[in-house]
């Protein structure tokens, strides 16, 4: 009997380790590429992927990245944003320093989270200096409750007030070190793109080398990111809460290595102890308590939800229980729920055939990542002033002179007024007028879309969108016989106007 029960042993561990292996797929760490999978391969359902896709179009996203078990199901672009571009990530930037900050702290590089803030920062002068100021900690900064005066809220029209007065200073670690204390160090929740910057200036001051060098070293390029850009403040400090611009993939890395708890191919990138911080984040973010905030990232514990979260919805989001990860960019605040709602909707099988519906996913990509063209008709005004150059009044937004040009490649030139110098240069920007953006690199690196629309027969206007941003201009331009009227209108609905004449 003895013997008769160890060969039934086995054969039920056998079984139990054959089911657990079915009901937990091996997760695939990506390599060089991200390794594809249908949606079959990924246990997702081809039609939920379709509407998600349709959704991501009606609430102006860029792009949208899926990967389910380390598998990419879904990676599409919303033209004129583009395979290959990197996109401003805004506010997600800050769970990236939070990320450096634990790897910093493991390293040796930064102290203990309850470390006092000010003596890191050496004999630096500092304004409003008082007890509560002297117990800041990184904890309190990590977890926004530094109690530095500071107005940035995430909801409502007051914007950014702190951020932008710090950019206009000059100097904008001076100014978020001396700003005065609005309450106690850990009393409550306030949001502030300065307590990460402060971080980013610690981690190179400390580590004798800048923040970006940093990340490449020990955060980048263990995990395969080669490729990204970020914004520095004028004394050269990556700028913490908002400056770092990535591709969809690579963000989708960064998510991937915290549902992998900070290993990346049987290295531990960031200490585990230092991911399940996010997993068991405590700060309340509003009365309610529905968002659970944690060294940058936001939290829902009831959707089992955990995301880096940037302006205009760029974001990152690890569904642990479901093995998802997503990326998404874009230009509009939709409710982040829905966006919740559509991935778990389609991490459940589908009863579709899959080639065919797996085929409409991949039909969809592709209609998305192109515009339709459609013949226009130019009004007589356009071969008017065509080739005309119109000199313009003085203006905010730097313009000397403009001139369209209709034809087979048609382009709008303006001469432009650097700052500081005011030196004058001239850029020459193609343009669509069959409905689609053209897309071009500028000599200064920076990605723009333009396509024009005549509006009546004196009209026209011209849209630019800055796809690795989240910005969009228009300008109205108006013909009325040698004069020219022109109105800017930017995403926030702030017009200026500038008047100008044809140049003879």
């Amino acid at each position: 009997m003895h013997l008769l029960r160890i060969p039934l042993l086995a054969f039920v561990v056998l079984w139990l380790l054959s089911a657990q292996a079915q009901t937990s797929p091996a997760v695939v760490v990506p390599g060089e590429t991200w390794t594809a999978a249908t949606p079959a391969e990924a246990g997702m359902d081809p039609l939920a992927l379709a509407t998600m896709l349709e959704f991501g179009a009606n609430v102006q996203m860029d792009s949208l990245f899926v990967a389910r078990h380390g598998k990419v199901v879904v990676d599409a672009y919303y033209a004129p944003f583009a395979r290959g571009m990197k996109h401003r990530i805004n506010s997600a930037t800050k769970a990236v320093v939070g990320a450096l900050t634990g790897i910093a702290i493991d390293r040796g590089v930064l102290p203990a989270t309850d470390a006092a803030l000010l003596p890191l920062f050496g004999q630096r002068e500092i304004a409003n200096l008082d007890e509560h100021k002297r117990a800041v900690t990184l904890q309190t900064l990590l977890d926004m409750t530094s109690g530095l005066e500071w107005t940035e809220p995430l909801h409502g029209d007051a914007g950014a007030q702190s951020m932008i007065a710090a950019e206009r200073s000059g100097d904008w670690l001076r100014y978020i070190l001396n700003q005065p204390m609005a309450q106690a160090p850990g009393a409550s929740f306030n949001y502030s793109s300065g307590n990460s910057h402060l971080l980013s200036a610690l981690i190179m001051q400390r580590s004798n080398m800048p923040t970006q060098a940093f990340a490449q070293r020990h955060l980048f390029a263990p995990i395969g990111i080669k490729a990204y850009r970020w914004r520095q403040d004028p004394q050269g400090v990556a700028v913490g809460g908002y400056g770092l611009y990535l591709a969809p993939p690579d963000m989708a890395r960064l998510g991937q290595l915290y549902l992998q708890r900070g290993q990346w191919n049987g290295r531990q990138v960031i200490p585990a102890a230092w991911v399940d911080r996010v997993f068991n984040a405590s700060v309340p973010m509003n009365a309610g308590g529905q968002w659970l905030y944690a060294d940058g990232w936001w939290v829902r514990p009831d959707r089992k939800a955990y995301l880096m979260v940037g302006q205009f919805r760029q974001l990152v989001i690890v569904l642990p229980d479901l093995g998802i990860v997503a990326a998404a960019t874009g230009r509009f605040h939709y409710p982040i729920e829905n966006l919740l709602d559509h991935l778990r909707r389609a991490a459940a099988a589908s009863s579709a055939p899959d080639a065919q519906a797996s085929l409409g996913v991949q039909q969809a990509i592709a209609r998305y990542a192109s515009e339709p063209s459609r013949a226009v008709a130019l009004p007589a005004k356009a071969t008017e002033v065509s080739g005309r150059r119109f000199k313009l009044a003085a203006n905010d937004f730097g313009w000397n002179e403009v001139m369209i040009q209709f034809g087979d490649k048609p382009t709008y030139e303006v001469m432009l007024s650097l700052p500081p110098t005011g030196r004058i240069v001239r850029s020459v920007r193609p343009v669509g007028v069959d409905g689609r953006y053209v897309t071009t690199v500028m000599p200064d690196g920076v990605v723009l879309s333009n396509k024009a629309e005549w509006m009546d027969e004196n009209r026209l206007r011209i849209t630019v969108r800055l796809p690795e941003e989240t910005a969009t201009l228009l300008y109205d331009i108006r013909f009325e016989g040698d004069r020219i009227e022109i109105v800017s209108t930017d995403a926030s609905g702030a017009r200026k106007t500038v008047t100008g004449e044809r140049v003879r």
